[in-house]
């Protein structure tokens, strides 16, 4: 899908009322593409809404024209909800109503055209006949005797009760019939219908009608309900923020607040943008973010996220993102964007729906015409009544309705529990899940590195090692590096201002270079100075790192010379080593745990880290192999030989974090990212993005995403099964039309609502 990143295209959010089909959505999506001016459009049936990609500001207008009339011929009763002047709002949904009346005349309209006004109407003539016999009034057309058609006031109730009930069902299959696309619901409902009056079953065919409308109306309740219950989950926008300019508070839209700006958030309010508290302390409510149902403490410092709730303390904030970079920004998009990426059986449903419609109308043909023709008796009345029966339970709307509705409220669910998964392909990858592939530093650590010990070598005095080493740290994100500024900042009075750094560069698994105050400095892995020719380094490697000297427990405080080690050479001499500890995060084993009792059957670690460092860390976390000291193209390697060693149709998850990991993020068949200290590039590389940064989340999201399946297979089946049952039933003359609708219309709703469940835990 091209969106507005891969060329300067104008986007328009419109929302759409009154779409209940499916597989039209899918045929207006193929129609609004090849429209002029479209570089992309995408019907998202789940949020009813249109979202289309153009380059011409001026020709918007004209696109959403052009669909207006794509949306009444595919599906009549849809209507683009857009402002008046016809182009919507710039890169946001549109709200006001394209056709201008007063709200009683708008209201008034919207009743008399309701569909359950005319299924009130269209029962209340059908009982007319049904209750009196009114056959004996009227005349007959002998010449379409053959027809068994009597033109009496019984037969014109009916019809008018039809076309009532059904009128824009037979429209919209008769204008598709011109049209060359007519194998869908509207075509089975008009063909089995108008050939039930053509062999006098005048009650049945109103009822079939009647049914199917009833069944519809009721539908879309359902959808409706279903989409609130899903858009619900997307309610975590904030409508407005309160600024402090000029010394005023003043209310604005988050998208008009800039970077460094000060807000201020009152108990019980939703906080509008991302950023650093300045000023007040206060529990947050994180679960529609994170799933967490306890509050945490926020104060003066701490990071608080977009979207979270402020329960009962006032906060300055200072704004650090955007409102389109926020955190509540990202949630929308991907849960959003998710429906445009179809999981498997999602595309399976799709392709399936368009062989099976005319499988089943060809099946019904032959049904009608065969039987009579081989047995000589020629009592076509009686095979083409089942024949209609046929047609009438055919109707594919069951799966095609309630697939995407369940794959969608499985990804709602998800990220109920903080688990961000942007497709339902990933959902539905995530069930096959074999290999789980982690990071170390950040992913099963906290990645908040301690320094526990600065060992100068060489006649190089420690405050010297530590302030070279944090100055030519000082422009790098890795975690390492800020950990060694922060605590050369709290450790030493002697500030690192006034420092001329030149030459900077930053080696990815490496280390980073550069010269300060005219010495050339290396800081990083013992490869990078081993490289650089620093040879007095491997005497002083062996005698005081490589003796044993690892912590046994990973979870506590890691004594001098135990942990990560950052080596420093001034002017291609050795000038000793700083030590860092980082802790394990506490449910890092617990996930290792969960996913093993998942039925995971491998467990890997890779890190750039030491090797004893990275045993260390494996054998505390039981996980299956350990592979050390990796540099980022090797990541993405040994990742591919673990690809090949997979089970036929499994899938490899690789979990991850940093810049450095955004390669084997997008190699691995679903990468997954932390959401709150992964790097952006982790976060857009990842196809999942767990918000609380917790490992425990990934079994959390496994178990969601096979609940989702298996729900999603229990409507298919469901479907199918009754289907197929009362079609067999039909063909041999066991069931009549009124039940075919009730087995339709019943499935359908029961499918729907058992989608639903996908959205409890």
């Amino acid at each position: 899908m091209r969106t507005e990143n891969s060329k300067k295209l104008i986007k328009r959010v419109v929302e759409l009322e009154g779409i209940g089909c499916a597989s039209c959505a899918d045929k207006i999506d193929r129609k609004l593409k090849q429209l002029p001016g479209v570089e992309d459009a995408k019907v998202n049936f789940v949020l009813s809404r249109l979202v289309v990609y153009a380059e011409d500001t001026a020709n918007i207008a004209n696109i959403l024209d052009s669909a207006e009339k794509i949306f009444i011929e595919v599906e009549p009763g849809v209507s683009l909800v857009r402002d008046n002047t016809g182009g919507g709002g710039l890169n946001g949904t549109v709200t006001a109503v394209s056709i201008e009346r007063t709200l009683a005349g708008k209201t008034l309209y919207k009743w008399l055209n309701s569909a359950l006004l005319r299924i009130i109407v269209a029962a209340v003539i059908f009982l007319i006949p049904v209750l009196f016999n009114l056959a004996s009034i009227g005349f007959s057309l002998t010449g379409l005797s053959w027809l068994n058609i009597t033109v009496s006031l019984d037969f014109l109730l009916f019809l008018l009760a039809y076309l009532i009930a059904g009128g824009k069902v037979v429209r919209a299959a008769v204008v598709n019939l011109f049209k060359g696309d007519f194998f869908d619901e509207y075509f089975l409902m008009t063909i089995a219908t108008v050939g039930a009056f053509a062999i006098g079953k005048y009650p049945e065919a109103v009822a079939v009608m009647l049914f199917y409308a009833v069944g519809e109306y009721f539908q879309d309740i359902a959808v409706d309900n279903s989409r609130r219950s899903i858009k619900s989950l997307l309610a975590i926008k904030p409508d407005s923020a309160l600024v402090i300019r000029n010394g005023k508070n003043i209310k604005v839209k988050p998208e008009d607040v800039k970077i460094g700006e000060t807000i201020v958030v009152k108990p019980g309010e939703r906080i509008p943008l991302d950023g650093l508290v300045k000023e007040g302390r206060t529990l947050i409510d994180t679960s529609a973010l994170t799933g967490e149902s306890m509050p945490r403490e926020a104060g003066a410092g701490d990071k608080v996220l977009s979207g979270t709730i402020n329960l009962n303390g006032i906060l300055y904030i200072e704004v650090t993102s955007s409102f389109g970079e926020s955190t509540v920004s990202r949630i929308l998009k991907m849960v959003e964007d998710a429906s445009d990426k179809k999981a498997p059986t999602e595309n399976f449903i799709t392709k399936f729906s368009r062989y099976y419609t005319p499988f089943v109308v060809l099946a019904a043909v032959l049904l009608a015409v065969l039987p009579p023709l081989l047995s000589q008796t020629y009592n076509f009345s009686l095979w083409i009544y089942r024949a209609l029966i046929f047609l009438v339970i055919s109707c594919p709307c069951a799966f095609v309705v309630s697939i995407p509705l369940g794959f969608f409220a499985g990804i709602g669910r998800a990220s109920r529990d903080g688990v961000l998964v942007k497709g339902s392909n990933y959902l539905e990858a995530l069930t096959d899940a074999e290999v789980v592939v982690f990071d170390k530093t950040g992913t099963l650590t906290e990645g908040r590195f301690t320094v526990t010990d600065v060992v100068p070598f060489n006649g190089i005095n420690r405050d010297t090692l530590f302030k070279t080493a944090a100055l030519a740290e000082s422009a790098s994100n890795h975690p390492i590096a800020v950990s060694i500024v922060t605590a050369y900042k709290s450790d030493s009075r002697d500030g690192m201002d006034g420092a001329e750094i030149t030459n900077y560069r930053e080696l990815s698994g490496f280390g980073v270079e550069a010269d300060i105050d005219g010495k050339h400095v290396l800081a990083g892995k013992f490869k990078f100075l081993k490289q650089n020719g620093i040879s007095a380094l491997q005497v002083e490697r062996k005698n005081n790192i490589e003796m044993g000297n690892v912590e046994k427990n990973p979870a506590g405080e890691n004594n001098s010379g135990k942990g990560t080690v950052v080596y420093v050479s001034i002017d291609n001499k050795y000038a000793g080593y700083i030590v860092l500890s980082d802790r394990v995060k506490e449910d890092s084993a617990l996930a290792i745990e969960q996913l093993k009792k998942l039925g995971i059957k491998k467990t890997v670690m890779l890190t750039g880290d030491r090797e004893e460092v990275a045993q260390n860390i494996g054998s505390f976390l039981h996980i299956d192999s350990v592979y050390s000291e990796l540099l980022p193209d090797e990541k993405v390697k040994k990742v591919e030989e673990l690809e090949k060693e997979k089970g036929k149709g499994k899938k490899l998850v690789f979990v991850g974090d940093g810049i450095n990991d955004a390669p084997v993020l997008a190699r691995a068949d679903v990468g997954i990212a932390m959401g709150g200290v992964g790097s952006e590039a982790a976060i857009e590389a990842a196809d999942v993005v767990l918000m609380t940064d917790e490992p425990s989340a990934i079994a959390r999201g496994i178990k969601t995403a096979r609940r989702t399946r298996r729900i999603v297979w229990q409507n298919i089946v469901l479907a199918l099964g009754i289907k197929g049952i009362f079609m067999l039933l039909g063909a041999i003359g066991l069931a009549t039309l009124w039940e075919a609708v009730f087995a339709d219309v019943g499935v359908t709703i029961i499918a729907i609502f058992n989608a639903l469940r996908i959205l409890k835990k």
